[in-house]
């Protein structure tokens, strides 16, 4: 695979677009200054993963990150060319989406490392008598594009989502199809939307995935062959698939993804998951574990815990994302852009705490939230020409 670091020299004014205006304050209060760099450059002085990484704010789209977790799952069937081609038609900052690599080295936009039961079904094997079928047995990794592009991932509706639209036979997408269709609705460029791409490297059971430099690598390749690698950012729970990335493309921007369990706080062992770091030498801090990470520039946190669908302001829901979090974060440099919030109640309590954006089912929710509070809205983009 052909690896040219010269395509992720990413500008000042596009990695600029990751840092709202709230967020510098805090950065220039906590320092008495921008990491040694002047406003509007790459600050060659600052940590990679600090607010020492400067520049315009765009169109303000980003000032509060709207991501449509999958295309928006409550609204469309997951990760399909319906869900996201949506999200942008009704106005996202981002789409967050999920990647796995097949056994020929195809990366795939699919957030299951093996195909779930209530959104993707068996139609035919590609050859009679083929000895993976049925495929829904089988791992991304261990199948041939082929393979995967035969399940049907467009006919079911998923539990729990009673309004997703389905949309019959609809196939697993690559992510050169998601960059095509970016293209498509004219969403590249500079103001362009943002994509989120998820490595989803099984670092707690490896061989569920393709390994990590294979998996790393296929990503990096067809970011690189994308031309959008300006509105990109890349976030993985496997810590060490993000160094890895950062190896590859020092500057690409890059999210830590977590939640409690994941940092394997008061383990006897340093967490699979954080890719040789030991939060036991950060006093359990999160945020300052991965502030350590170059090429870092946000936090993502599970926004509850432990029931990760809970409604904060119910008497059984805990937040996990408190204001100390959100400052702690700040105070680091980094955003922090908590996942996956599907109600109003807890949309609200983050707002109000101070997050920099959340990822949702349900963009439509979180849009009309931010329009209520007199938030700059992200673009809309018309249908593709």
């Amino acid at each position: 695979m052909l690896i040219t670091r010269a395509l992720f020299t990413v500008g000042a004014t596009a990695l600029g677009c990751l840092l709202t205006a709230s967020t510098l304050t805090v950065a220039t209060a906590a320092t008495g200054s921008l990491g040694g760099a002047t406003a509007g450059s790459l600050g060659t002085d600052a940590p990679a993963g600090s607010l020492g990484v400067l520049g315009s704010l765009g169109a303000g789209a980003r000032d509060f990150d709207l991501q449509a977790h999958r295309g928006g799952v409550g609204l469309h069937v997951e990760s399909s060319p319906q869900a996201f081609s949506a999200a942008l038609e009704l106005g996202v900052s981002t789409l967050e989406l999920d990647t796995q690599v097949t056994a020929d080295g195809a990366v795939v936009v699919t957030h299951d490392r093996r195909p779930r039961a209530d959104v993707c079904q068996d139609t035919a094997p590609v050859v009679e008598g083929d000895p993976l079928f049925p495929y829904m047995d089988n791992y991304i990794h261990q199948l041939t594009l082929e393979q995967v592009r035969t399940l049907d991932c467009g006919s079911l509706r998923r539990p729990g989502y009673p309004d997703q639209q389905t949309h019959p036979g609809e196939r697993m997408m690559l992510l050169s199809e998601l960059f095509d269709l970016v293209k498509a609705h004219g969403a590249d460029g500079p103001d362009g939307v943002w994509m989120n791409i998820e490595t989803k490297v099984e670092a707690g059971a490896p061989d569920q995935t393709a390994p990590r430099e294979v998996f790393v690598s296929a990503v990096h390749e067809e970011i690189a062959n994308s031309g959008l690698e300006q509105q990109i950012t890349v976030q993985s729970f496997d810590w060490g698939a993000l160094m890895a990335m950062h190896e590859l493309a020092p500057s690409l921007p890059l999210v830590a993804l977590t939640n409690h369990d994941f940092l394997g706080i008061g383990s006897e062992a340093p967490s699979p998951w954080l890719g040789g770091i030991d939060i036991a030498d950060f006093d359990g801090d999160g945020v300052a574990a991965a502030a350590s990470i170059d090429g870092v520039v946000a936090y993502s946190p599970v926004a509850t815990y432990p029931d990760q669908s809970c409604t904060v302001g119910e008497s059984a829901c805990r937040a996990y994302v408190t204001e100390e979090m959100v400052q702690s974060a700040h105070s680091h440099g980094l955003r922090i852009i908590p996942w996956t919030v599907n109600n109003v109640p807890t949309m609200e309590y983050l707002m109000d705490i101070g997050v920099d954006g959340i990822i949702t089912d349900y963009p439509n929710l979180l849009r009309d939230l931010m329009a209520e509070r007199g938030r700059a809205l992200p673009r809309q983009y018309a249908a593709e020409r």
